[in-house]
């Protein structure tokens, strides 16, 4: 086959690479997926990451690829077997951060060797004149699992002949350097690194000595909250902060890159966690110019044109990427957003609004959840950072008259108000007056921020809006007043992102459970659903700017799959029969709730989410008698279950467990399940899985027609070409059995029909993703650039379709997907065939250009006569149809 015609794709597969799954064991999944239709390979991150890395985000250098994944020579080969295909290569890239938790990092290890005078010490975001005396010229290294004395007085930390300057301290696997001139001096006394053993009154004074003339400051890693003085990747201590918008940085963390680019061994980037960086703009730019020279130096036989490059971006609803940026676009979580919303029934907010409320005994909405995590992810985890972010904002105030003096608790307390009520992840100016989006979102969070100060602080909130956003830094001098000014500013936005990622998705999600499948990456709990006009504007709108985005409908940072929240999505179609059936489920297992001294556990609120899991990941074809086979799927719930209850911080917490709540909840999710004690429950339970799998199952199959029909590129996440019903990870990142898959495909039935009937085994779905990966292959235009023009359905059951038209020339696609699957039950024979009546006399206006062409399913093969109006026949709930 002949190479792709461009770097940017018509499709994705994205596959997450470890040790267990290396590049060579991908080699052999190329065939399978050229035959699927995918053409790019979208790749985790291959640069060498911390030993063990089941991800790949810790990346511990940016030289080479992965040894632990069979380095640049497996590479190759996989490269060569995809261009044999006719694939492409896209590569997830780290820009933000490195691992540095263990002795791994060369770089952070030259940083704690020789502190400032290290080469490396700028390419970390490391504060050396911190406002803390002890830490002014050295840098916190929070990574002691006791206080620092005793750790020291326990004799974990000891002296080896290790590192960079041939001694540093050990702790467990973690290692930190001795200065060279210390460890010079050790080395040459006689008894050396024995006059430090801790274990003697001693040896335990000289270590403390030691440590006290080093670099860094070793601490407990609680300290960090309050007293780091270095950026990490939101409150992760063990993943540093990168500044890649200083040259030396981009150039050596982009070396490789640029290489890999340059011969033509891969086609694209997705960079990850983009607004983590200080300037996204001027990286993205900088980039793709840079990558554009690259290929200048690319192989005739490499796909041509431009880098494909996209973002991981989370936009708040009705924000946009910015166009400036030259990007293709985001990774799609926007439309994982959008998609999860048409599918959800407006109707059953209500209900469920007033469900949730009743089980939970909380009155607190989404955005009251969300204001209260705020404030504690800013106290308990962001303080160091909101610390120095004010101090930034400080330091200006101090040096004009005007603003000497305001406070620098003043600040704070503004700053941090204005935080609590950031309606997105961040804003982006950073010289000229700010862009009428990020003017729009500072005034929204002015005024939140002001409504809710006391008076004597709104000079202060006046202030801080001129300097973060409405002051030109080009009117000030150039010199340390404008690197003040930028410093503030950079420091403020990369410190809005991590409070909203880290009280939005990591706390705000798992308090609130109206229901949980729109408590997704990328997805606004408070908002259930999206109107079918509202859905089509979005998509239009896409294909008009970023008709190369990606669209996800899963994906590595998933908190649920993207069948397991079609399943729940079925819920808001029944809210009546999900509030009763969840009030007798509450009922029947109210002898498994304990009573602790903090209140029951679990409590409502949780033991309610624990169901809405429970039907909701049920496996297909499980008895609750196979009790070897539940016992397997409880393990995986109860990993989420701990993550959940964690990650909410009412009742536990990673920071400091509550064992006793979490083994009640445990306990809990087991007794449900154990039909010997309760039988009607777990019963019960069994038969509302299965009553709700085959209409999630409809909107499954239709959530996947639109991610590979609608403008953009359909991103394909390992192994959801079966039904996805995986959790959070790490239980959406387990192995696939491709063997499996490429079975199925290779022995698909002739008559699409029966695969309707054996709906459970998956291979519907992947069919139905095959055909269609097909026609995008066969009509390259007709997806990339075709207008979509969306249509009206007219008839009785007109409100439970969504449909339209992909126009290009001569070329046009007719689609029509079901977004209402539970009144179509009735209609369901022989699986998840529809009955030729189901759709009654709803019907398809067409435009007059097009009442005159003639038209063939895509999915079974059959033609439809020409007219002025298409019906929504039975059979396929799936209807593609493509202009003869």
């Amino acid at each position: 086959m002949s190479p792709p015609a461009a770097t940017a794709p018509r499709s994705t597969y994205r596959i997450q690479f470890r040790a267990e799954f290396t590049l060579d064991d991908a080699v052999g999944v190329v065939p399978y997926l050229a035959r699927l239709g995918v053409s790019h390979l979208y790749a985790s991150p291959l640069l060498p990451a911390a030993p063990g890395s089941a991800h790949g985000y810790d990346i511990v250098a940016h030289g080479a690829v992965n040894p632990a994944l069979g380095g640049e020579p497996a590479l190759r080969r996989l490269v060569a077997a995809l261009r044999r295909e006719g694939m492409g290569l896209l590569l997830d890239i780290v820009p933000n951060h490195m691992g540095v938790d263990g002795p791994h990092n060369a770089w952070w290890q030259d940083v704690l060797a020789r502190g400032r005078d290290s080469d490396y010490a700028t390419f970390f975001d490391i504060d050396w004149e911190s406002a803390d005396p002890a830490l002014r010229g050295k840098m916190l290294a929070p990574f002691l699992g006791r206080p620092y004395g005793e750790a020291l007085a326990e004799g974990e930390l000891s002296l080896v002949a290790e590192g960079p300057t041939g001694v540093a301290v050990a702790y467990y696997g973690n290692r930190f350097p001795i200065a060279r001139i210390d460890a010079e001096m050790i080395l040459g006394e006689d008894d050396g690194l024995a006059r430090y053993d801790a274990t003697s009154l001693d040896g335990l004074a000289r270590l403390h000595a030691l440590l006290e003339r080093q670099n860094y400051r070793l601490a407990w890693w609680r300290t960090a909250t309050d007293e780091i003085n270095w950026r990490r990747f939101f409150d992760v201590t063990g993943l540093a902060g990168l500044r890649a918008e200083e040259p030396a940085v981009f150039d050596a963390t982009h070396e490789l890159l640029l290489r890999l680019y340059a011969e033509g061994l891969i086609d694209g980037v997705r960079i990850d966690h983009i607004d983590g960086l200080s300037d996204p703009h001027g990286y993205c730019r900088k980039l793709r110019r840079r990558m554009a020279e690259a290929g200048r130096h690319r192989p005739a036989e490499a796909p041509a044109g431009p880098p494909y490059v996209v973002v991981e971006k989370i936009l708040a609803p009705g924000e946009p990427l910015p166009v400036n940026w030259s990007t293709d676009g985001t990774t799609g979580y926007d439309f994982m957003d959008q998609v999860g919303a048409l599918l959800h029934d407006p109707a059953g907010e209500a209900p469920l609004s007033a469900l949730w409320r009743e089980v939970s005994g909380s009155a607190a909405d989404f955005p009251t959840e969300e204001l209260a995590a705020r404030k504690q992810i800013l106290r308990d985890s962001l303080a160091a950072e909101l610390d120095a972010s004010a101090r930034a904002l400080h330091h200006l105030a101090r040096g004009h008259i005007r603003s000497r003096d305001l406070a620098f608790n003043a600040i704070r307390r503004v700053l941090a108000e204005l935080l609590l009520h950031f309606p997105v992840y961040r804003i982006y100016t950073r010289a000229g007056r700010p862009s009428p989006e990020d003017a729009r979102v500072l005034k929204q969070a002015a005024d939140a921020a002001r409504a809710r100060l006391r008076t004597t602080d709104h000079l202060a909130l006046t202030h801080l809006i001129y300097w973060l956003a409405e002051e030109d830094i080009r009117q000030r001098p150039p010199g340390a007043s404008r690197r003040d000014l930028l410093r503030a500013r950079s420091r403020f936005q990369q410190l809005s992102s991590p409070t909203a990622a880290k009280s939005v998705e990591d706390t705000a999600f798992y308090r609130y459970g109206r229901l949980l499948s729109r408590n997704e990456v990328g997805s606004h709990p408070g908002q259930l659903s999206l109107a079918p006009e509202e859905f089509h504007a979005a998509c239009i709108a896409r294909g008009e700017t970023y008709p190369d985005a990606l669209l996800a409908t899963a994906t590595h940072d998933h908190k649920r799959g993207e069948d397991l929240r079609m399943r729940l999505a079925v819920l808001s179609e029944m809210p009546d029969d999900w509030a009763s059936a969840l009030r007798g489920f509450l009922a029947e297992s109210r002898d498994l709730v304990c009573e602790l001294p903090e209140g029951a556990a679990p409590d409502g609120g949780d033991a309610a989410m624990f169901l809405q899991m429970i039907v909701a990941s049920w496996p297909l074809s499980l008895a609750v008698s196979d009790r070897a086979g539940v016992e397997a799927w409880v393990e995986r719930l109860m990993g989420w279950q701990q993550k959940a209850i964690r990650e909410a911080k009412r009742r536990s917490g990673w920071a400091m467990p509550d064992e006793a709540y979490e083994q009640a909840a445990a306990a809990f999710l087991r007794g449900v399940l154990e039909p010997a004690s309760h039988p009607q429950l777990a019963r019960g339970l069994e038969a509302f899985a299965a009553r709700i799998a085959p209409p999630g199952a409809l909107k499954s199959l239709a959530q996947t027609a639109l991610r590979l029909t609608v403008p953009g590129v359909p991103d394909l996440y390992q192994g959801t070409e079966f039904w996805d019903l995986s959790l959070v990870d790490p239980d959406n990142r387990r192995p696939v059995d491709y063997a499996a898959r490429h079975a199925a495909l290779e022995t698909a039935p002739a008559d699409p029909a029966i695969l309707l009937r054996n709906w459970p085994s998956g291979a519907v779905k992947q069919f139905l993703i095959h055909r269609l990966l097909e026609a995008r292959n066969a009509s390259p235009e007709l997806f990339r650039h075709g207008r979509l023009i969306p249509l009206r359905p007219e008839g009785s059951r007109a409100e439970g379709v969504l449909a339209f038209l992909r126009q290009a020339g001569t070329e046009a696609l007719l689609v029509a997907v079901p977004i209402r699957s539970v009144p179509l039950l009735g209609a369901m024979q022989d699986g998840l065939a529809l009955a030729p009546d189901a759709w009654g006399d709803t019907r398809l206006p067409l435009p007059p250009e097009l009442a005159g062409r003639s038209w063939r399913c895509l999915l079974t093969g059959s033609s439809r006569p020409a007219a002025g109006s298409q019906p929504l026949s039975g059979g396929w709930p799936i209807i593609v149809l493509r202009a003869d």
